[in-house]
């Protein structure tokens, strides 16, 4: 889904990016930066919400991709250990307990 200007205020407001809206830069990161959100949890097992269904969770981890990506851009992992935020995690879990099982995964596991 591409990124629409209701999602992009909102998603400016929760990266505190909105005094930023018309700076170049944010106008070519915010956009790939979502798009790479909504793909890595698709990847992971999470799609999409439909139409009018329930979204609040969903958005909520996109938007801490999004803010992460947009942090950490230059930042470098010192040391062995990195934790993700702990929020993030419970919500991301819970999301992927809520989704169907992917036919494809249990084909591959070869559970019928």
């Amino acid at each position: 889904m591409a990124l629409s200007e209701e999602r992009k205020a909102s998603l400016l407001a929760y990266c505190k990016l909105t005094e930023l809206a018309d700076d170049p830069d944010v106008q070519v990161l915010l956009p790939a930066l979502y798009d790479g959100a909504v793909e890595y949890l698709a990847d992971a097992g999470i799609q999409e919400p439909e139409e009018g269904a329930a979204r609040a969770r969903y958005d909520l981890c996109v938007n801490y991709l999004v803010l992460a990506a947009m942090d950490q851009r230059d930042a470098a992992v010192v040391g062995s250990t990195v934790t993700d935020n702990p929020v993030f995690r419970r919500i991301l879990t819970q999301l992927k307990l809520s989704q169907p099982a992917n036919p494809q995964t249990l084909t591959d596991l070869g559970v019928t």
